[in-house]
């Protein structure tokens, strides 16, 4: 996005405005017809006024999160469309233009080579340790940070990830791990160029380029299907992401058993931990989203929910760095959209402590009643039709429950019809038909 001279001076709503302005002009799209552009600008504007509590000028706002539904649609698998870009555009293309919404459709899958060749660690997919029909791809979590190495990561952040975090979540990395500690500004070259010839690294160096090939070549498959997408007339979705500090530390580092054991045995060093990590995820979204024609950071929430912690534990450890990380985006014009895995109806009275209209917040099970009492008329709400309902539900309970939403969420604006969960893999086709013809028909204002 091409930031204005005096972009320092505007306040954050202003930046927005110029976010949403380079969102709706969407740049470089050859549109298919101008039909594929009416339908663009529309969507982009139902999107806009719901974010900032307004009624859209024809209807709420409607968003299908499918996962991998569009390769069974297809007739393939998740499989197959990881390890084959042609089947993987040919059946989100196919999707798309069969189950129209507001909201880009998403593939549903990152590339199984890719994952082989870096010998990833923290993930499972079909063919790659899971069964070959499995519908989804796993997250495999673990103690990746030991608990004793919080000070080492202080000490030094960068040498800690080099020999230590990336070893472990990438087989293709072991090689770093032999590493001395990298301490010296003089002499980590050294260190690096004489490791660089033996047989490890050669190794190393070969898998990396190779992986660095079929990324390239995946990557330049989904940006042409994505500029298709977008010429069909679908808003870009290429902002930025993120994750709350806390869960970066409970995902990625110390794991969930880790991470619940530190806020009772190290709770300084685990609070300490959140911060650091905090610039770091702020940073890397903005330039993520900066380069994107989407003003939206997706932030994917996991431990923050009425289940992981209590009230106590949220307010001390959860809330202070991830209220930052929010405040930081909607500083800089963006709009954080969190995706709230499990239930948030005691979280809702926090959520009132941002900004109004400064986030999209989408709720998985979170009581949407409940939600448009506390919430309405502060900040836009989206969900919370969830993946079970698409999947062992009628077409007939999806409408009804689709229009209990819509009566109950979107009076006054500030409401997106929109899954809680993605579905991953197979459902009935009638019941996102269903879900689609009750936002039209009923979303209407």
């Amino acid at each position: 996005m091409q930031k204005p001279d005096n972009w320092s001076e505007l306040t954050w709503q202003e930046k927005r405005d110029v976010r949403f302005a380079w969102w709706r002009a969407a740049h470089g799209v050859n549109f298919e017809s101008p039909e594929a552009k009416a339908k663009h600008d529309a969507r982009v504007d139902r999107y806009v006024k719901a974010i900032k509590m307004e009624e859209p000028p024809d209807r709420v706002p409607l968003n299908i999160a499918t996962g991998s539904f569009p390769a069974y649609y297809a007739g393939y698998d998740l499989k197959t469309i990881m390890y084959d870009a042609a089947k993987m555009r040919e059946s989100v293309l196919k999707y798309a233009r069969e189950f129209e919404t507001d909201a880009m459709p998403m593939a549903g899958g990152s590339s199984g080579r890719v994952n082989e060749l870096m010998e990833t660690c923290t993930s499972k997919w079909p063919g790659g340790g899971l069964p070959d029909d499995a519908e989804i791809f796993q997250f495999v979590e673990q103690e990746y940070m030991r608990e004793g190495e919080y000070e080492a990561y202080f000490h030094n952040p960068a040498d800690y990830i080099l020999r230590v975090f990336l070893p472990r979540t990438y087989g293709v990395f072991k090689p770093l791990a032999d590493l001395p500690p990298i301490e010296a500004f003089m002499g980590a070259g050294q260190q690096l160029m004489m490791a660089a010839g033996s047989p490890a690294f050669k190794k190393m160096a070969e898998r990396l380029l190779a992986a660095h090939e079929v990324s390239a070549a995946w990557n330049e498959a989904s940006g042409k299907l994505d500029l298709e997408l977008r010429g069909m007339g679908y808003p870009s979705g290429g902002g930025g992401v993120a994750l709350a500090p806390f869960d970066t530390v409970a995902d990625m580092l110390r794991g969930t058993h880790g991470s619940v054991m530190d806020m009772f045995r190290r709770p300084e060093q685990i609070l300490e931990l959140c911060e650091r990590v905090l610039p770091v995820s702020l940073a890397s979204a903005i330039g993520m989203a900066d380069l994107g024609d989407s003003p939206q950071v997706f932030i994917p929430m996991h431990k923050g929910d009425d289940v992981f912690m209590s009230d106590k534990q949220f307010e001390r450890f959860y809330w202070p760095s991830y209220r930052k990380l929010l405040l930081g985006l909607i500083e800089e014009g963006l709009v954080p959209s969190p995706i709230i895995d499990g239930t948030y109806n005691r979280r809702l009275e926090y959520i009132k402590d941002l900004p109004g209209t400064g986030v999209l917040w989408t709720f998985e099970k979170t009581d949407m009643a409940l939600a448009k009492k506390v919430l309405g008329g502060h900040t836009c709400i989206a969900g919370n039709v969830q993946a079970w309902q698409m999947k062992t539900l009628g077409p007939d309970d999806i409408r009804k429950y689709c229009r209990w939403l819509i009566e109950t969420c979107a009076p006054g604006g500030g409401y997106v019809l929109s899954m809680g969960s993605s579905i991953a893999g197979t459902c009935n086709p009638d019941n996102i038909r269903a879900m689609i013809e009750t936002g039209m028909e009923y979303g209407v204002y």
